[in-house]
């Protein structure tokens, strides 16, 4: 299988671009036919085998982009002047320094000049002599292999062998922007760097004009052979490394509970929602109507039929017309829960094309409608005015679903799904388990999210002990991950 195609199949998975087995497939078939010598041609041919929706269209342009940026390498090295090794020597990083000339050679001294190297055979380090200017003539040859890649003067050969060292060493396994130098220095040694130091080191300490010339040229094409392994490097990076690292934040999020968020990560939260809530509306998508193949409708067939003297050529199949039922949220928005509500009900409301009509209420004491809010709104504005004048007062359970039972009763039925978000912590109130019993009798279903701990349910002024025989399921509800789960099972219950 064509290597190059594989890695940037997966670059495109990394960057959340979903691709089959058969898109894979049918991409090989595309490189076939279109080969990589027309850039253009390549990638309007591969955006029309593998990205489907918009978002998964601008992705794949950009991660092409990054993966096919080449720069032109024809012709000969586009080396330093001779009078600017030393400065390069000087731009060094710290791990790129480590393993030169025995491992010592990056260290400081502090009188003028500073650079130390160590002697071949010795643990003593020396001052190093300011570059002779040995001036142009006759040069030896390269012995290490690094180093006669280096005076081939071929881009292409160099090229090759960066993106060889890197797959040896796992360039694609870079995280974090700070592992750029150690992954530089990995492909370094892999391409033959300690070979080609010892070289240097040795070519520098001889008495012959020819090989001390090699060994300044050398040092000169080293340090421009690092800068350009560093920029491969950083390529990588941004190619792999990228989403990798903001999948693993939201991942992270995903998983942490939502009373510990700060307010700075509040956009990134809201960000994981909407992709959780588009996943979940891709996965709970379906027709209206469920067509049951087999069971004929005989008296639709034969009156449309009609106008074909009996011969029948339109069939028409018995069809069951699904009812959309109701979902009731209420939500504790008191300061101890306000967070939990906050994003339940972003991800009720960002599934609107999936998501049966959701009417909300909020409540610390006394309860209220706030399905206008989000009807006129977005979503991030409705939440925080629900937020703003709910969010007061001394949480009362039982005033909530007195409430509650006033506005809502009449309307809900067995098709009904009640979801109620809260801690159950009532200060010692009047539960109103009551009303609970006859809301759990009359609907489809009623599921109360807690998030606290389980452990924390029966403990002070909980009443979920009392709550819980009214319930169809109760679930400890913290984090997104239990919000998605949670919300996936309501999807597959109403629809």
């Amino acid at each position: 299988m064509d290597r190059t195609l594989t890695n940037f199949i997966r670059a495109l998975r990394n960057a959340d671009v979903r691709i089959s087995t058969a898109e894979t497939l049918d991409a090989l078939s595309v490189v076939e036919l279109v080969g990589y010598t027309d850039r253009g041609a390549l990638k309007r041919a591969l955006s029309l085998a593998l990205p489907k929706t918009a978002d998964e269209k601008a992705a794949f342009d950009v991660c092409f982009e990054q993966f096919f940026a080449f720069e032109d390498i024809q012709g000969e090295l586009g080396l330093p002047e001779p009078g600017d090794a030393d400065d390069a020597d000087d731009g060094m990083d710290a791990d790129a320094r480590g393993g030169e000339g025995g491992g010592g050679g990056g260290q400081q001294a502090g009188g003028k000049g500073g650079k130390k190297k160590r002697k071949p055979g010795g643990d003593q380090l020396r001052p190093e002599e300011p570059e002779e200017d040995l001036g142009p003539g006759e040069m030896s040859e390269a012995a290490s292999p690094l180093g006669q890649l280096l005076m081939h003067d071929s881009k292409v050969e160099l090229s090759v062998a960066t993106a060889e060292a890197g797959e040896a060493v796992g360039i694609r396994e870079i995280q974090v922007f700070t592992q750029k130098g150690l992954f530089t220095r990995k492909i370094m040694d892999q391409m033959g760097l300690a070979d080609l130091n010892r070289e240097i080191t040795d070519l520098r300490d001889s008495r012959r004009i020819p090989e001390r010339r090699l060994g300044q040229e050398l040092k000169r094409r080293r340090e421009w052979l690092r800068e350009q392994v560093r920029d491969y490097v950083e390529r990588q990076f941004l190619l792999h490394a990228d989403a990798t690292g903001h999948r693993l934040r939201e991942e992270l999020l995903r998983k942490v509970k939502l009373s510990n968020v700060e307010q700075r990560n509040f956009r990134l939260i809201q960000e994981v929602v909407f992709k959780m809530a588009k996943k979940l509306a891709a996965l709970h998508s379906r027709r209206k109507k469920v067509f049951k193949r087999g069971q004929l409708n005989v008296p639709r067939t034969l009156r449309h039929n009609m106008a074909y003297d009996g011969a029948i050529f339109d069939l028409h199949w018995k069809s069951v017309k699904i009812d959309r039922p109701k979902v009731f949220a209420i939500c504790d928005v008191s300061g101890s829960v306000a967070n939990y509500a906050r994003f339940m009900l972003m991800f009720l409301y960002s599934l609107e094309e999936v998501m049966p009509k959701v009417r909300s209420f909020a409540f610390s004491s006394d309860l209220a409608e706030v399905t206008d809010l989000f009807e006129h709104n977005k979503i991030e504005d409705a939440i925080a005015k629900t937020l703003r004048d709910y969010a007061g007062g001394s949480t009362d359970y039982g005033q909530a679903l007195s409430d509650f039972r006033k506005l809502c009763l009449d309307e809900v039925d067995n098709r009904t799904t009640i979801v109620i978000l809260g801690d159950a912590r009532n200060n010692y109130g009047n539960p109103r388990t009551d009303i609970m019993k006859e809301l759990y009798d009359r609907c489809k279903r009623l599921i109360w999210l807690n998030p606290e701990p389980r452990n924390s349910w029966f403990v002070g002024d909980s009443e979920m002990r009392k709550y819980l025989a009214y319930c169809h399921q109760a679930d400890e509800c913290n984090s997104l991950l239990h919000l998605e789960r949670v919300v996936g099972n309501l999807l597959r219950s109403v629809q």
